[in-house]
């Protein structure tokens, strides 16, 4: 009878198992045909887009995915070339940078140490680091800068991100890059406010931690975090090694500029390991969610219950530590983005239901392509967050929108122009390296939403004629120059 079930069981296990594989086959095929605009205008008629048009559009030769339902990975998936221009497919095996999705990598390690009596989340930094000191300054002698400050971005220290370097250049050592000393390209991390006063993002903060992880070890920053995350967590094809090693190389995709050319050396090198240091994959990264999930609800042996409570509790502004944290109920979730040259990369996970992704691309122009397969994603498994942008437009009389049109300049000296231009009508903005065009949608006569990434731009007008004389974009200030 038992020999009978076990022929029957083995007989029967394929056809199972192809019934289960075929409707998340569908499922795929809708979300790759099913990518939006970022922007719902209301009174249009909703356009639907491929993956494989939005790559093409966006110039972003390689992307890969990795979707999360009810707690685990239900697909992993590549697309497109490594390097724009050859044959090598993108795989889910193929190694991106994950940019600044590095730092909650990290704090998972920074939190196991901490859990084990090595370091203090609380305690002043200066008390352990040896090999470099955060320099002191009317700030620090008031407020102290701590871990728990730094990985949630408020411990007043400078330097936003890294641009890193060009795989030939010279290497600064981790403390010449606090210093601001050369061959480092970026300044000196230093408080220049008190801790605790405000959130600001500081991937300089990162680094100090990445310095006191190593000098508390012992250990370089790679073989540390090698041990204590990416073996134990089963991220078996991640990496914190910078340079990449050459037996890696070959796994990774190669780094492409807005117009769709490869960066020089195929990538940089981030010696800032903690903050924008690690190769990794989608699949990879997607692992490290459900283990933050699964600690959360107790079930880890690697992080306590306790701990990653705390590490998804909202601290000052949207950060926890290391992730940022968002929404409420169904919707909470915990997210980090990231932007290295050349690499544009997203994890989203929602705590309660165990949904999210992780997408990773290797072109500049890959965020505003990550948008709109995000919404494909939160249309198909049904999110409980992640929605356009609702848009009412207003009709621009035509001598406003022609006084708009022309060209503006970002930054100083020849910076960076911007077109915008009529058509049929309707106003774009032309930026360089990008193959489309993005339309703008008045929603006054000095405000418009563009339609690719839902960002608001603000016109500054001659208060006589109306020409338009500058954009605002997120704080950013082009002035007219044609």
């Amino acid at each position: 009878m038992l020999l009978r079930l076990g022929v029957l069981v083995a007989l029967c296990f394929p056809a199972l198992l192809s019934a289960q594989a075929e409707p998340q086959a569908e499922r795929i095929a809708r979300v790759e045909q099913g990518l939006r605009h970022p922007v719902e205008v209301v009174g249009r008629a909703e356009v639907r887009f491929s993956l494989e048009e939005r790559m093409a559009a966006f110039n972003v030769p390689g992307v890969s995915i990795a979707v999360l339902d009810s707690g685990r990975v239900v697909w992993a998936k590549g697309y497109g070339v490594k390097e724009a221009g050859g044959s090598e497919s993108v795989t889910a095996e193929t190694l991106f940078q994950a940019a600044s999705i590095s730092k909650p990598v990290s704090v998972f390690g920074l939190l196991r140490m901490v859990e084990a009596g090595r370091l203090d989340l609380d305690a002043n930094v200066n008390r352990l680091l040896t090999s470099w000191k955060v320099p002191e300054n009317r700030f620090t002698r008031r407020e102290d800068v701590t871990l728990r400050r730094i990985v949630s971005h408020s411990a007043g220290l400078t330097i936003h991100g890294f641009p890193g370097y060009d795989v030939n250049a010279p290497l600064p050592s981790l403390p010449d890059i606090l210093d601001g000393m050369p061959p480092a390209n970026t300044g000196r991390v230093e408080a220049d406010t008190f801790p605790g006063a405000l959130w600001r993002y500081s991937g300089g903060g990162i680094t100090v931690m990445q310095m006191l992880m190593m000098d508390v070890s012992g250990q370089p920053f790679d073989q540390l975090m090698s041990e204590l995350v990416l073996d134990p967590v089963g991220m078996s094809h991640s990496t914190f090694s910078q340079p990449l090693t050459p037996e890696r190389a070959g796994e990774a995709a190669s780094a492409h500029r807005r117009d769709g050319s490869v960066i020089s050396g195929k990538w940089h090198v981030y010696p800032e390991q903690a903050a924008a240091g690690l190769w990794t994959t989608p699949s990879d990264l997607a692992r490290l969610a459900i283990e933050v999930r699964n600690a959360y609800e107790g079930q880890s042996s690697l992080l306590s219950r306790a701990m990653a409570r705390e590490m998804l509790r909202r601290n000052m502004g949207q950060s926890g530590l290391g992730f940022m944290v968002g929404g409420n109920g169904a919707a909470f979730r915990y997210h980090h983005g990231g932007s290295n040259e050349g690499f544009r990369c997203q994890f989203v996970a929602f705590l309660e239901d165990g949904k999210g992704a992780v997408i990773m691309t290797n072109g500049d122009a890959g965020q505003e392509l990550i948008q709109e397969i995000l919404l494909s994603i939160a249309d198909e498994y049904d999110w409980p967050a992640v929605e356009q942008r609702r848009v009412n437009p207003v009709l621009l009389k035509s001598s406003l929108m022609e006084a708009t049109a022309g060209e503006y300049r970002f930054g100083p000296g020849a910076g960076v122009v911007v077109k915008l231009v009529i058509d049929g009508g309707r106003l774009y903005m032309e930026s360089p390296g990008v193959v489309t065009k993005t339309e703008l949608i008045p929603t006054d006569d000095r405000t418009f939403v563009a339609l690719g990434s839902g960002q608001e731009l603000q016109v500054d007008r001659n208060g006589n004629t109306g020409r338009a004389t500058a954009l605002v974009v997120t704080g950013a200030r082009a002035i007219r120059v044609r």
